[in-house]
């Protein structure tokens, strides 16, 4: 089951939360005999750069799923990423362009030719193997979460093993073999303008997920979703009390979903 996170302008139905609150939560996992599960995916990765550098800085010994844009990535980035074990890249569709004729943005919209899409996946595909090794799993991540549904059968074809996009407020028809890799919590106000979207918004988010989860007794994790060239400080601090937070509880863990 997937469920979407309730980030919305008009999603006030959730309290406002507070850490206490989210440790409370978990502790509620505990006293159910339940370990709740979470899980990390930044994207638009493509060389090394100070913000990366500063997101790094978080994970040395929590798994998370850096998208990395093939087109564009340099072998710079391989080799900085080297330091960190726990990285694992997935590909974060081909050269982030918009081909959207109308509507918005998005790399793969219906309109476009299969065979130019799969020529340009196959492409990134091969390219983040041969920059990354074993470290890259071939997990689809389209640029603005966007992946036409008309498309989908060309996932497993492709060799590719997931997509991970924004939770839709529908299953999506995925071919066997593909899993649905969907992150819950988007930590950027991009209507906004980019930034952190609030502690307040983001605990009352992360808990309402977990809530629903340990009520309808699902074992989904819950994907965290950060872009490390607009985090900015106020986001940096919420990740580098959250990871902790998740890590030290008996509760909770970071998985990888693979």
């Amino acid at each position: 089951m997937s469920y979407v996170s309730r980030l919305a302008p008009g999603g006030a139905e959730l309290a406002a939360a507070a850490w206490s609150d989210l440790v409370e939560e978990l502790d509620s996992w505990r006293d159910c005999g339940r370990t709740a599960e979470l899980w990390w995916r930044d994207d638009d990765a493509v060389e090394p750069t100070a913000a990366l550098d500063r997101l790094l800085s978080l994970v040395p010994d929590i798994p998370i799923a850096i998208a990395v844009i093939p087109a564009r990535a340099r072998s710079e980035l391989a080799a900085c990423l080297t330091a960190f074990p726990s990285v694992t890249i997935w590909q974060h569709g081909w050269a982030h362009t918009d081909h959207a004729v109308r509507g918005k943005k998005s790399e793969y919209p219906a309109a476009r030719r299969w065979s130019a899409i799969a020529a340009e996946l196959t492409a990134g595909r091969d390219r983040l193997a041969e920059l990354f090794g074993a470290r890259f799993a071939p997990v689809l991540v389209p640029p603005w979460n966007r992946f036409a549904a008309e498309l989908l059968p060309l996932l497993k074809n492709l060799g590719f093993i997931g997509l991970s996009g924004m939770a839709p407020t529908a299953p999506r028809p995925l071919p066997c073999g593909v899993a649905a890799l969907d992150a819950h919590v988007d930590l950027v106000a991009w209507r906004a303008g980019g930034g952190f979207i609030g502690q307040v918004a983001a605990l009352s988010a992360i808990v309402g997920e977990l809530r629903a989860r340990r009520a309808q007794n699902s074992a989904e994790p819950v994907g965290i979703l950060t872009h490390h060239l607009v985090v900015d400080e106020p986001g940096a601090a919420f990740l580098a009390q959250l990871c902790p937070t998740v890590r030290d509880h008996a509760a909770a863990r970071w998985i990888l979903p693979a």
